[in-house]
């Protein structure tokens, strides 16, 4: 199979190449990873396969078909996104989906559905899913794509075949986002993508307008916050993304690479030498551990449809508490 968008996941590549190739793949995927790391990238190039007429390799985005699915006006594609928010996948687009599932494709051999953040589905919702997935039309392929299988039911991970996406390496997300993006230096690039473990969708939104550069600020004041156990100057830190959750997941990612970094020793990831120097002059290996878990813990708070003020003050109150301040 021909992965033009998909980037890194060589093991991933390599399954699904040789389930389309042998006319295996199952009639329901689950693509999981955190967000900005491809999986719906990787859901449209597996749509793209499975409808495309060319003689080669597929997905050859030269034929009628994968002209379609490339520019999203295929009949025989249909793609559906929650927003992100808790319970934000409805039962009715389920139902939707399933009344669609039993009329026969309208070009292609299959009908592809694409459904994004099916973590959001509450069990009414995947309950309504797993009856299609028990017995589905021959020519039905469900692609669904979640943050984490945990999110969903047994029974719905029982009828799908999981694959797992995972971060790219620093040099071949930099020159991602470098052909992408002329007025992004590769060393600013490289950076980003070091920072957020190869998630190019993250490095890239961190880089839109400079966000980059004042991330690493927030994640250095926030640092010196805790190391000198000072409630109010954490709090007036974190008080600057009172707007934006994506900001506050952002931060949250780039504090636990500073914390895994102050951990481990050695060459670091994150780039902070400063704040590593002065966190490992404050804490025990205990604490730092402590830090790096509370922050990868309300990272995936901040994920989710968390009421942001409530999320800023978890935040402050957790950090000084794994901190022992």
């Amino acid at each position: 199979m021909n992965f033009t968008y998909f980037k890194g996941n060589e093991n991933v590549k390599k399954r699904v190449s040789s389930l389309i190739e042998s006319s295996r793949l199952p009639h329901a995927v689950l693509i999981e990873g955190e967000t900005g790391l491809g999986k719906k990238t990787l859901a449209r190039e597996i749509a793209c396969a499975l409808v495309c007429r060319g003689s080669g390799e597929k997905p050859c985005y030269a034929c009628s078909q994968c002209k379609k699915a490339l520019n999203k006006v295929h009949p025989d594609i249909y793609e559906y996104c929650a927003p992100g928010s808790a319970n934000s996948f409805h039962i009715d687009t389920v139902r939707e989906v399933i009344n669609d599932c039993y009329v026969i494709p309208n070009e292609a051999d299959y009908k592809i559905y694409i459904l994004a953040n099916a973590h959001c589905m509450n069990a009414s919702a995947q309950n309504a899913l797993l009856k299609i997935l028990e017995e589905p039309p021959s020519y039905a392929v469900f692609i669904l794509t979640a943050q984490n299988r945990s999110a969903m039911l047994e029974t719905i991970l029982s009828r799908v075949a999981v694959i797992s996406v995972q971060g790219v390496s620093p040099s071949e997300g930099a020159q991602y986002i470098i052909s992408r993006n002329s007025d992004i230096s590769y060393d600013e690039a490289y950076s980003a993508v070091l920072t957020f473990s190869g998630n190019i969708g993250n490095a890239m939104d961190s880089l839109s307008g400079g966000k980059f550069e004042e991330m690493l600020s927030l994640a250095d004041a926030v640092c010196k916050g805790l190391t000198a156990g000072n409630e109010y100057e954490l709090l007036t830190t974190l008080g600057a993304l009172s707007s934006s959750r994506q900001d506050t997941a952002a931060l949250l990612n780039m504090l636990k690479t500073v914390f895994r970094d102050a951990l481990a020793g050695g060459d670091t990831l994150s780039g902070r030498d400063e704040s590593i120097k002065l966190l490992r002059r404050s804490f025990t290996r205990k604490k730092l551990l402590n830090l790096f878990t509370a922050s990868e813990n309300l990272y995936g708070m901040a994920l989710k449809n968390a009421n942001q003020q409530l999320l800023i003050t978890k935040i402050c109150y957790t950090l000084r508490e794994a901190a022992g301040r």
